[in-house]
């Protein structure tokens, strides 16, 4: 190797190193090697006070491995065994389908000597006797380990790494390397082909304009494509931690363009993407100069009394605050609310709760990040993807790790995913506060707990007519918890559950029109209740919201306006405009 191109490695590599070491200082930041031994000194404690367990345990374990042997002894000598020591859900661990797994004598040893271990060590931590929240942890970090540990995740290893080495001549090899020195310097595992994708071009590209900015967002209206709209706009919030364009990825797919579609005139937020000039943002800022700024803007421009607002995710947790914040202080504009997948709530917050910024939250993390975050500074938007990846590290992590870096491919073009790894900072302070009063405190909930903008929080005082979205298999924002909006909120409420997960059960386009959703349970006596008693819908929600706004909408339709904006707020360039395209 040359001189020149070894001192370039060496380069990207000390840059890479050093971007890697300050994002893993960011994510450990709430623990010290303290906290981790007191985790291990009870798990330690609980072990001796229960021998007995233990050693059955034990017994059990080296029973199982000696059946294993057995049954590759047996294999060796006759080509098959006649028992299987795995259980069956674990022969479909989508992980090892390729038949080399099973084929092959030692690659089939190590893929069940691994189960074996990994199901040991899960009914270890769940058998022992130890206080909820201890479980929880061990838990957690028991299937971060084992998950980590899998023998596809290495080359020596995984016999489809080995196959493709040797058939390429090692080019997969020198191709992965050259793809983990890219990520590293990168920042974030690539999970699909960004190079395909372009926003404004081909994702994010339902013609509009954008008619106000400030130093928090970009506010587009959308051109329409109907001769006669619904004169009450629409006015859409999403979440601040992402990208806007998860609700207008491609033309099948963009829940702007079905709702433009449909005859309404449609208002967007783009939150800016935070530097270090706005570090000291709080969750006011967000309120005052974000949602309130922003219905102003919109009411102004359509010239209505009213307009329905749609908040996504934490974007619904900032409308719910701004509502209830300036309902005390004038009438707001508002015929009715949506919250799509919103936690008002966080009794129950699922995973996220284990894992959030790379740790589980308590109140020695967050007293922690509070010191690092509220006198400014910013929370990275790689930070965050790490750690809502890591939530579902099979899923998010090692399959990028195994296809990118050990065989070396490039992964396949997928919108979502595009999206997905574009993160927008957050300024600390904002971000502290949201972790302590909402996560570890679940203050919103309670009435007057909170003042925010000089006003006591009151969710109850928040009456609209008011749609609320959940996704079955959520694992940020639980279903039963998103339920309990509806005893929070005033108004009348309807509650609807999709299939699928976070962003798939929500961006579950009308025009494929697949999955199902659940409408119309009993509200009366909880969340699971209201399931057993609900009538299931094939297709998507988007058009069961779409009757049920149309139903708010009594008014005839107007002629449209092919003009943006207004003489007060011109348009400023063409849709997406510039915000969204701000890269980290």
């Amino acid at each position: 190797m040359h001189t020149d191109s070894v001192q370039k490695l060496t380069s990207v590599l000390t840059d890479a190193n050093y971007k890697m070491a300050e994002n893993v200082g960011n994510l450990l930041a709430g623990y010290k090697p303290e906290e981790y031994e007191a985790l291990l000194i009870k798990f330690n404690e609980a072990v001796l006070q229960d021998l007995p367990l233990w050693q059955e345990l034990q017994s059990r374990y080296y029973q199982h491995q000696l059946a294993l042997w057995i049954n590759m002894a047996e294999k060796a000598a006759t080509g098959e065994s006649k028992s299987n020591v795995i259980e069956a859900s674990a022969e479909k661990d989508k992980r090892f389908a390729s038949p080399f797994w099973h084929d092959n004598l030692l690659f089939d040893y190590y893929r069940q000597s691994y189960l074996l271990t990994s199901q040991w060590l899960k009914e270890v931590v769940t058998s022992i006797s130890v206080d909820e929240t201890t479980k929880e942890k061990l838990t957690f970090f028991t299937q971060q380990f084992v998950d980590a540990l899998s023998p596809s995740n290495f080359s020596a290893t995984n016999p489809e790494v080995l196959m493709k080495a040797v058939e390429t001549g090692g080019e997969s090899l020198r191709k992965g390397f050259e793809n983990l020195l890219q990520d590293i310097e990168k920042g974030h595992i690539t999970m699909t082909d960004e190079s395909v994708f372009e926003v404004g071009k081909n994702i994010a590209t339902t013609p509009g304009a954008v008619v106000f900015q400030n130093h928090l967002f970009q506010l587009i209206q959308y051109c329409p494509v109907e001769q006669e709209v619904y004169q009450r706009p629409i006015l859409i919030i999403p979440p601040c931690i992402n990208k806007f364009y998860i609700m207008d990825l491609g033309e099948d797919n963009s829940f702007v363009r079905f709702v433009v579609g449909q005859g309404h005139t449609v208002f967007m937020l783009s939150w800016k993407n935070i530097s270090i000039e706005q570090e000291q943002l709080r969750w006011d800022d967000y309120i005052e100069d974000g949602i309130i700024q922003a219905i102003k803007v919109v009411q102004s421009i359509s010239q209505c009394d009213t307009m329905d607002i749609l908040g996504f995710c934490i974007g619904g947790a900032l409308l719910a605050t701004a509502v209830a914040a300036f309902q005390k202080k004038e009438k707001l504009p508002i015929a009715s609310l949506t919250f799509l997948t919103t936690l008002l709530d966080y009794s129950d917050v699922g995973d996220i709760g284990m894992y959030i910024i790379g740790m589980y939250i308590d109140r020695n993390f967050v007293e922690s990040r509070e010191k690092q975050l509220c006198s400014g500074g910013l929370v990275s938007g790689k930070e965050l993807a790490m750690a809502f990846s890591s939530l579902r590290p099979n899923d998010l992590i090692w399959p990028y790790v195994v296809n990118n870096y050990l065989k070396g491919e490039t992964p396949p073009a997928f919108d979502l995913l595009f999206w997905n790894s574009d993160g927008t900072n957050l300024p600390g302070p904002m971000f502290a506060w949201y972790l302590r009063h909402f996560y570890l405190e679940n203050q919103l909930r309670i009435p007057n707990a909170l003042t925010l903008c000089g006003e006591p929080i009151d969710l109850g005082v928040i009456n609209y007519p008011t749609y609320i979205f959940a996704a079955k298999e959520d694992h940020i924002v639980p279903w039963n918890t998103a339920f309990s909006s509806i005893n929070l909120l005033g108004g009348k409420k309807e509650f609807v559950l999709g299939a699928s997960g976070h962003i798939a059960g929500t961006i579950n386009s009308a025009k494929k029109n697949k999955r199902n959703y659940w409408i119309d349970g009993e509200t009366s006596m909880g969340a699971q209740h209201w399931f057993e008693t609900a009538v299931e819908k094939k297709g998507s929600w988007w058009w069961h919201w779409i009757e049920w706004l149309h139903l708010q909408h009594r008014e005839p339709k107007v002629p449209a306006s092919l003009a943006l904006g207004n003489s007060e707020y011109v348009s400023i360039e063409e849709a997406p405009g510039q915000y969204v395209k701000e890269k980290n």
